[in-house]
């Protein structure tokens, strides 16, 4: 597969990533082409499409450069296809507009949700596994589990987005901060996981500690009873949960960004999140 963009890439590589997950049984080889904006460049890019043929998926927004991949790819009877053109297209027809703006990469200067996100991200960073909780009524979601259970990475992920989100782990014998409990409008999540998948991850993570002994941390009895004390806990707080055993971090920020949504709707309407 040839990537070929004019801009970072990054919306090519997730559209080729999301496709390719269709088919179980592939190994795509990407060859990723990024910031090609004149000719000369491209040039280089279809001297090595002509040697290692394959499809080629495009975002180039310069008329005279699109053509001239086009016709090569033509000549060459390589498919190709600007992944953009679609949603440009139905946008154009929705909205009555005939011209668009043909800028590459418009959708990654420097903008105020640039630096919400990062705002978001330095936020995240600094309230990772329950710490400043003094600040933790300035968050957006905090999420609450029991070690393991990717609450690091999930909150990662949705300060991409533009969330503060930040984590505080249950820790069997200590006390959850009284901060927690005192949240007015941050959207609280429980996150739980199967003992039994539970026990392989932490395995697998005292492994690439080079820690080998049999530890209370992974005991399957002493685990099961931390979920049931993490589960007993949420439900005393009303706290929505969301069962991460066969979900994906994608997954699970998905749907905590649905829980998210139907809360701040509900902010604005005067109604609690059920």
């Amino acid at each position: 597969m040839h990537l070929v963009s004019d801009a970072t890439g990054e919306t090519l590589h997730a559209t080729a990533k999301a496709g390719c997950a269709q088919f179980e049984f592939i190994r795509p080889i990407e060859h990723v082409y990024a910031l090609v904006r004149s000719p000369r460049q491209l040039e280089r890019v279809l001297a090595d499409i002509e040697a290692t043929p394959g499809i080629v998926m495009y975002t180039l927004v310069n008329p005279r450069l699109r053509r001239r991949l086009e016709e090569r790819c033509r000549e060459l009877q390589m498919p190709s296809m600007s992944i953009l053109d679609p949603i440009v297209s139905m946008l154009r027809g929705y909205l009555g507009m005939v011209e668009h703006i043909e800028k590459p990469g418009i959708q990654h200067e420097l903008d105020a949700e640039y630096f919400k996100r990062i705002d978001a991200l330095t936020f995240t960073m600094g309230h990772d596994d329950g710490q400043n909780t003094e600040t933790l009524h300035d968050s957006d979601v905090v999420l609450v589990g029991v070690s393991r259970t990717s609450k690091t990475p999930t909150c990662i992920y949705l300060a991409n987005r533009g969330i503060k989100a930040a984590n505080v782990p249950i820790v069997p014998g200590v006390t959850l901060p009284k901060e927690l409990a005192e949240l007015e409008h941050s959207l609280v999540v429980g996150l739980a996981i199967s003992p039994e998948r539970l026990v392989q991850i932490r395995r697998n993570r005292l492994a690439t500690m080079n820690v080998a002994e049999e530890t209370d941390y992974v005991d399957l009895d002493i685990i099961r009873s931390e979920m049931t004390t993490a589960r007993r806990l949420f439900a005393h707080h009303g706290w929505p949960v969301i069962d991460v055993t066969r979900r994906s971090i994608e997954e699970t920020a998905a749907a905590i960004l649905n829980l998210f949504g139907r809360q701040q709707d509900g902010l604005s309407r005067g109604t609690p999140l059920e």
